[in-house]
């Protein structure tokens, strides 16, 4: 077979890992957020939850969350007598989600906490409610801060992707196998995944710097 032949089938696992990475990405920010926020909140139960959440799934394997979603939850489900059988494309995306999560959440407490402490005085002298204090003036210094970071662990989650591949779903690392084991040309086949997952990564992170410039500039704007 020419290489060409090569191209449709892994450009169908191109667009599913795509997919993978966008879906898991925009869910990965808001547990980042939810759990980044959580974890600094006076609420004793809801900032023990948040760390809980953080610790297990940043002290654990991604490809055992994903194993565990995918095939040990339905037998959990079995023993309460719920069906909780998720299709691979949805435990996939939960589990990318879940582990981008845990670590943005980092991200998101550390770029909150290097706010300068004369901002958390001023908004207390101008007795703002701590939801006040956060929405209007530590997080539109902290949003900045995070977007490095953040575009950082967005190429990341786009190279993790290829675990999905052992849940038998159909993304580009699983199509360049399928393509190695009937043709046995591993050489071509690797290195045009190899050049695939480099230009989606560099697409990625293009449209991350972007987003960094508009919320530099969103920053500028209300200063």
């Amino acid at each position: 077979m020419s290489w060409t032949e090569y191209l449709p089938p892994l450009l169908q696992g191109a667009w599913l890992t795509a997919q993978l990475t966008f879906y898991s990405t925009i869910l990965g920010a808001l547990c980042a957020f939810a759990f980044g926020i959580g974890k600094l909140a006076h609420n004793p139960l809801l900032r023990w939850v948040s760390i809980s959440f953080i610790e297990v799934f940043r002290g654990t394997s991604l490809l055992v969350q994903l194993f565990w979603l995918y095939f040990a939850l339905p037998v959990f489900g079995q023993w309460i007598g719920v069906d909780l059988r998720l299709p691979p494309l949805v435990a996939g995306v939960l589990a990318l989600s879940l582990n981008i999560g845990a670590y943005g959440a980092e991200v998101v407490r550390g770029a909150i906490q290097s706010v300068a402490p004369s901002q958390y005085e001023a908004a207390k002298a101008l007795d703002f409610t701590p939801r006040q204090t956060l929405w209007r003036i530590a997080l539109p210094q902290a949003i900045p801060e995070m977007m490095p970071s953040f575009g950082n662990l967005a190429v990341q989650n786009l190279k993790d992707t290829a675990l999905v591949s052992l849940i038998s779903l159909g993304d580009l690392a699983f199509r360049a196998e399928q393509i190695r084991n009937f043709t046995q040309d591993s050489t071509t086949v690797y290195s045009m995944l190899l050049l695939m997952y480099f230009g989606m990564a560099l697409v990625l992170t293009a449209i991350m710097k972007l987003l960094e410039r508009s919320v530099g500039r969103w920053r500028a704007g209300r200063t």
